[in-house]
């Protein structure tokens, strides 16, 4: 990709970001403008935010890396994030509307009326809220990277700076704008490469994808290694080489044997036309027909992983914080469930478009396995098939989107905590203490992403949906559902199946991949952390009778009785 047009693109990103942020500052004023956006959004436009701040990085980039990676089983990702909102739509939009809360928090106390509930509900949904945010401050710097080589940490800078200055200047109000404005850039600059691209490939002699050999180099490729990275050789490759391979100096043509090798950072291999590409030892070695088969992409427990997968996307979409805040903004509860209509056909369109990018990805930057930016193929592609400034202005318009899905998605997140942050931790009120928590919001995983290796976007934004699915998602369900439950077993029941699922994450992200038996029980673990927590909460409950919160069948009748009933809770500043 051109770097001068990649930099053009992400820069008219980042500016007309900020123009429309700051056309939310002329009209955000009450504290109710920087929260909700005074419950005055249409569903339409409603829609199209949510729109704009769901598809984040996991599904701009990170999608399409997972297909390009492991095949098939990663479609469950964009069936999963989809089908969410249908579930989300059937069991707490409504209520979740009439119960009058600002944050998920403010609604555990709204149901409960107990601080415990609520200081736990707040715990996490700061650290879903940090865990979503820390992939898109990831995927920037890999997007900066990949356009300019600058260092990752500029990328995710950038996002902070940019988001930040949005949220500030006029919250809620200013940056539902934005994202309407960003899903629509986004579809745009994902949908029209796909265009080019399928007519490449078609005029390339539309490849097969499931022939029976293992990827290969489609012409003479260069490889430069930022890293010290591990990888796999399935047979004897030639190369021709600078730098240390197996800790031997390399400079000319040489051999890489079947089995395990190490690249130092700064080495540059040069692989022959048709030669068999290598694979970071994080990415199975299959060949193409086996990674175009499904339940065979790479995991040690194909069928649990899948459905771990599936209860993940499925619930986890309910108890996103970021997700639900955007429904406090409708004015009622059937507006509600018109947005949520209209989100399923706009991320429906959406998520055609991933999986093509992973399927050419396979054919045409096949060394991408090697280095493991698998995440980058979105980015690559399009000058890579597409020679010439056709293919670098894809590119650019590529990049330009991506940028766009960290800054939307990173909107809604920095909103939703920095709405917990000064409601529940610094007890700030007003649009002062919302401004100071921004700016704290952003901090920590700022620093996590100096801290934090590489890892793929889309498994990171999973680990945030399992907490979420295990936690957030039985107090909403059975909050809304069940009077008989109680806060004693609503705090146990999010503490028995979000503590176990947050800890698994956090596993998996400072021991990276593994080959052990119980490595998919860490890295999926909704199958058995969500049940944990729905079942906890029910049982611990009913073992509490006493514990039911006062006047909870008020509530209940509030949470689902017509709004024109007049029975609805005044709003919580």
């Amino acid at each position: 990709m051109s770097s001068g047009y990649g930099i053009v693109a992400v820069l008219v990103v980042a500016v007309g970001t900020m123009l429309v942020g700051t056309y939310g500052l002329r009209i955000s004023r009450t504290t109710s403008d920087f929260f909700v956006a005074s419950r005055t959004v249409s569903p339409w436009w409603n829609a199209s935010a949510i729109g704009g701040e769901y598809l984040s990085a996991a599904s701009f980039v990170g999608i399409a890396g997972l297909i390009f990676a492991h095949g098939p089983d990663m479609l469950w990702f964009p069936v999963g994030y989809t089908a969410g909102y249908l579930v989300l739509l059937a069991l707490v939009a409504a209520p979740l509307r009439r119960s009058g809360a600002y944050t998920l928090p403010d609604f555990a106390e709204a149901r409960f009326a107990s601080p415990s509930v609520r200081a736990v509900a707040s715990v996490f949904a700061l650290a879903i809220g940090w865990l979503y945010l820390l992939p898109q401050l990831q995927g920037a710097g890999l997007t900066l990277n990949t356009v300019t080589g600058a260092p990752n940490w500029v990328g995710a800078l950038v996002v902070a700076v940019v988001v930040t200055t949005n949220v500030i200047s006029g919250g809620m109000r200013s940056i539902t704008f934005v994202q309407a404005f960003q899903y629509w850039l986004k579809l745009t600059a994902i949908a029209v490469p796909v265009v080019f691209l399928v007519l490449a490939w078609h005029a390339h002699g539309a490849r097969d994808l499931t022939g029976p050999q293992f990827p290969e180099f489609p012409k003479q490729t260069t490889v430069t290694f930022d890293s010290d990275t591990k990888f796999q050789v399935s047979e004897y490759t030639p190369y021709t080489g600078s730098g240390l391979v197996d800790g031997q100096r390399v400079d000319g043509d040489a051999e890489l044997t079947t089995g395990d090798h190490i690249v130092a950072a700064g080495s540059r291999l040069t692989f022959p036309e048709g030669a068999i590409v290598p694979h970071v030892l994080s990415i199975p070695s299959n060949t193409n027909d086996v990674w175009a088969l499904p339940m065979r992409g790479g995991e040690r427990f194909p069928l649990y992983a899948v459905y771990s997968l599936i209860i993940a996307t499925f619930l986890g979409t309910m108890g996103l914080p970021h997700v639900i805040v955007r429904f406090y903004t409708n004015p009622n509860g059937r507006a509600a469930r018109r947005t949520t209509l209209i989100v399923l056909g706009l991320l429906g369109v959406f998520y055609l478009m991933p999986p093509i990018y992973g399927a050419l990805g396979r054919l045409y930057t096949p060394e991408l396995l090697m280095t493991g930016d698998t995440d980058a193929v979105v980015l690559v592609l399009p000058s890579r098939m597409i020679d010439g400034l056709g293919g670098q202005l894809l590119g650019a318009l590529v990049a330009g989107g991506a940028f766009a899905a960290f800054l939307s998605t990173s909107s809604g997140l920095m909103v939703s905590l920095a709405g917990v942050l000064s409601r529940d931790v610094l007890r700030f009120r007003g649009v002062r203490g919302f401004r100071l928590s921004t700016v704290l919001a952003v901090l920590v995983p700022l620093g996590m992403t100096l801290l934090v290796g590489r890892v793929p976007v889309a498994d990171m934004v999973g680990l945030a949906f399992a907490v979420a699915a295990s936690s957030l998602c039985p107090l909403l369900v059975l909050g809304i559902w069940s009077n008989r439950i109680t806060t004693v077993g609503a705090v146990a029941g999010m503490l028995a199946g979000g503590l176990p699922a947050l800890v698994a994450g956090m596993v998996t992200i400072s021991a990276g991949g593994g080959g052990a038996w119980y490595h998919v029980f860490l890295t999926r673990p909704a199958a058995w952390t969500v049940p944990l927590g729905f079942v906890v909460m029910y049982v611990v409950s009913l073992l509490t009778p006493r514990k039911v919160p006062p006047g909870v069948n008020h509530v209940m009748v509030r949470l689902h009785a017509p709004e024109n009933l007049g029975l609805r809770s005044q709003d919580r500043l």
